[in-house]
């Protein structure tokens, strides 16, 4: 069955979307009450989250220009992308090269509908209504549509996705057959909510947040360092490894103060022999 035959999901809007409550986070207007209970709960653990939800977009924006204007990746997959908007994947990668193909997927209905017009008038980006936890259907789907062509690299985004999925073998099952379709020379951008497990106040922040959404449909696991490098078993690290998002080739000097959620994530780059 092909994304535009799969039966209509109604949207629940007295539950809390991933997506939609990362809008909210990001000061975006594609979110409901439901959702902004939920970032005002995030809010009350973390009072910086808004500004680290800016932190994991801006990683984004230079991961796929190192990609696009570095390493010549002209397609994205953007898994679980949520809304295309606020200078996400297409965005970024077209500035470079205005012909580099990106193709999004996300089951949320919201986030397929506006990104469906969001994206009527651009070719070279498309929204693909599917569960990225289906990698087998995904790509079948996308080899059949000719979106993209997995015979040539491909720059995979999985940005603050993984850590949604609860058990880890199932994890990193998911996140291996994606790079098992993907040529040599291919790129895996993944960014993953940590938990230093050290004592510290971020240790805390990172505990008290997967306590508060655990078995709401915002499950998050903030998993170990080595739990988040394993997902990248096989494939070649760039340099600087796998870090901290405001420490993965910054644009500049910073000039906004660091905070416990600062380093409740880790992210990183890294190719496919």
């Amino acid at each position: 069955m092909s994304a535009d035959q799969r039966p209509f999901v109604p949207v629940d809007f007295d539950r809390p979307s991933i997506a939609r409550v990362f809008d909210a986070l990001m000061g975006g207007q594609d979110n409901y009450e439901a959702d902004r209970v939920a970032l005002r709960q995030i809010l009350e653990i973390s009072p910086d989250a808004r500004a680290m939800a800016k932190e994991v977009r801006h990683w984004l924006v230079r991961t796929v220009r190192y990609l696009t204007d570095r390493e010549g990746i002209d397609q994205f997959l953007d898994l679980g992308s949520g809304f295309p908007s606020m200078e996400n994947t297409h965005q970024v990668a077209q500035r470079y090269n205005p012909e580099a193909q990106v193709v999004y997927v996300d089951r949320d209905p919201v986030v397929q509908a506006h990104g469906r017009a969001l994206l009527a008038a651009n070719d070279f980006a498309h929204m693909l209504a599917a569960d990225l936890t289906e990698p087998a259907d995904v790509v079948e789907e996308l080899a059949r549509t000719h979106r993209l062509d997995f015979d040539r690299p491909v720059g995979l985004v999985l940005c603050a996705i993984v850590h949604h999925i609860q058990d880890l073998d199932e994890a990193r099952k998911i996140v291996r057959a994606y790079v098992d379709a993907l040529a040599p020379g291919s790129f895996v951008a993944l960014l993953h909510q940590h938990n230093p497990a050290d004592g510290s106040e971020s240790a805390d922040v990172a505990t008290a947040l997967e306590k508060r959404f655990n078995g709401t449909g915002l499950d998050t696991l903030y998993r170990t360092r080595d739990e988040i490098e394993s997902f990248f078993e096989g494939l070649d690290l760039m340099e600087p490894g796998l870090t901290y998002p405001h420490l993965w080739w910054p644009d500049g000097p910073r000039f906004t103060p660091l905070s416990p959620v600062n380093f409740t994530s880790l992210g990183g780059v890294a190719r496919k022999p």
